[in-house]
């Protein structure tokens, strides 16, 4: 399997980086962000998530250890209450503002960025593999513009056990392609076949991708959570979504999540812009549905993460309550 290039020797041209990032879709740059930060804001999402019966506590709280007993998906509202929590860290925020990160889009983008407010974190447990993060593109959530890059980083070491993610080198320049639905983050999978680019990470390396490049997590086969971060970009001018500006751990609300923050400095930062907001097209979404119920009517459990998207973020009480129906009925095979 092809690894990745290590971009940090051209960091400083950004000619040079933004013909590799049209080029491969990606860019990996080691060490670009302080281990020290990092680990700081891990050891605190592991005081939540141990909090929560996800990590044994009987173990050294830096070693991460899950217990299996807690274990839970995005978005069932087990897995939402803690990451809410998690949500609500003044630091997981702050993270995305840092100079090393923004200062590289500058750079690719060659003007002023706009760090999304819809900033994500995973808590991926282990010897989970069916809910591995599934072959997808960034877009089809994101959309707004297509040149909206993702900083993807875990908050500490990835030795091979723990996995991490893979990108299609090259594959953003074939348009949305098809998919399916299927288990983990999204609930949907592309259904084409790629040559996939991976490596090990360190604490403080970021992967840089395109919203168009198919990207996939690796099983975390450890005993150990992992943690990282999907932060997005894009240059203030070009058009945004609405759901780029509101919280991922919704139905929060900024209010709620700045409720007990200790200033404002990056409360509603991206207020003082005048943003082109453009309609979201939803029409992906009710795809990924229309076959996530067929799916289910016949009791296969690909269905499952889709339907739980349904229950969590449907408008329509009765697509709602059918997706309810349909997993009870998976679950009872």
């Amino acid at each position: 399997m092809p690894t990745f290039i290590d971009s940090t020797p051209i960091i400083d041209d950004p000619s040079a980086l933004r013909d590799r990032m049209q080029r491969d879709g990606h860019l990996f740059v080691s060490g670009l962000l302080p281990a020290d930060e990092l680990e700081s804001l891990r050891l605190r999402f592991l005081a939540i998530a141990r909090d929560a019966g996800w990590v044994q506590g009987d173990t050294p709280l830096e070693e991460a250890i899950a217990d299996q007993d807690g274990f839970c998906v995005e978005p069932t509202p087990e897995y939402m209450d803690v990451y809410s929590r998690m949500y609500a860290v003044p630091e997981f925020h702050a993270l995305q503002h840092h100079p090393a990160l923004v200062g590289l889009l500058e750079k690719l983008f060659d003007g002023p960025v706009l760090p999304h407010p819809r900033l994500i974190g995973r808590t991926i447990f282990p010897k989970r593999e069916s809910f591995t993060t599934p072959p997808h593109q960034d877009f089809i959530p994101i959309q707004g513009t297509a040149e909206t890059y993702t900083a993807w980083f875990p908050l500490h070491d990835l030795p091979p056990t723990m996995g991490g993610l893979e990108v299609a080198a090259g594959a953003h320049r074939g348009g949305v392609y098809n998919f399916q639905p299927a288990l983990g983050a999204g609930g949907l999978a592309i259904t084409d076949s790629f040559e996939w680019t991976g490596g090990p990470f360190a604490q403080g390396d970021v992967l840089f991708f395109h919203s168009m490049t198919p990207h996939r997590g690796v099983p975390n086969t450890g005993e150990q959570l992992r943690l990282s971060i999907d932060a997005r970009y894009q240059r203030v001018a070009d058009p945004i979504s609405p759901g780029s500006l509101l919280p991922h751990s919704q139905p929060n609300t900024w209010e709620a999540i700045y409720a007990d923050w200790p200033d404002d400095r990056l409360q509603y930062y991206w207020r003082e812009y005048e943003l082109d907001v453009v309609d979201y097209d939803n029409s992906y979404h009710e795809e990924r549905d229309r076959q996530a119920l067929e799916l289910g009517e016949q009791g296969d459990p690909l269905a499952v993460s889709a339907l739980q998207r349904i229950i969590a973020r449907d408008k329509d009480p009765d697509k709602r309550q059918r997706a309810a129906e349909l997993i009870a009925a998976i679950e009872e095979k």
